[in-house]
């Protein structure tokens, strides 16, 4: 399967880009998984991106390009990943496609999990000193915005990150390092609450 991902990566010619009006052409790679829209693809591991962060989406980005993310052997969709955000020539391109998906449509996620609203509201309360009450994050401290995001890709990542799959070097995700101590003083339910929660935010 990942053969498969890296052919279609390959199929394709990127162009140098150096403004976000160019990005659009540049994620004409990234829209095989994630969707024309952002709208992502659950099929295949890749959420919803529509509206993510401009800087989160660059990171992300960069950590995979340096193998920081999609390294883990139990990360497939993250190896997947991998060789797409490699692909990325430069610079100018990682610049160029976040601001195109920064600027894509916020679209409303589907819901494929089902929570406790009210549970996860108390255990959430571990998640609002870095993600906010409202759960739209801090650009400050590195924590992306929860609304508006695919809720099985969330619990995919808390999962993740209680495991070691993410967030399990210091000195190269120290940011990564504090989601484990969180997401480890939750059970798998605890988890599904949470994602339960956020969702409801929107």
């Amino acid at each position: 399967m990942l053969r498969l991902y890296v052919v279609v990566a390959l199929s394709f010619s990127l162009p140098v880009v150096a403004s976000p009006r160019q990005g659009k052409q540049t994620y004409a790679f990234c829209a095989v998984c994630h969707g024309e829209r952002g709208e992502g693809n659950h099929t295949v591991g890749a959420p919803q991106i529509a509206g993510m962060e401009e800087w989160y989406v660059r990171e992300q980005l960069l950590k995979f390009q340096q193998g920081v993310r999609g390294t883990h052997p139990e990360d497939i969709a993250g190896m997947r990943m991998r060789p797409m955000a490699r692909y990325l020539q430069n610079t100018a391109q990682i610049e160029a496609v976040s601001a195109y998906v920064a600027a894509l449509p916020t679209l409303k996620s589907t819901s494929t999990l089902k929570g406790s609203w009210v549970k996860g509201e108390v255990h959430y309360k571990l998640c609002i000193a870095c993600h906010g009450a409202d759960g739209k994050g801090n650009s400050q401290l590195k924590a992306p915005a929860l609304v508006g995001r695919s809720d099985w890709y969330l619990l995919t990542q808390m999962r993740n990150y209680k495991a070691g799959v993410r967030g399990n070097d210091p000195k190269r995700d120290p940011v990564g390092m504090t989601m484990r101590p969180i997401t480890m003083t939750l059970d798998e339910q605890a988890m599904i609450d949470v994602v339960a929660y956020i969702s409801g935010l929107r």
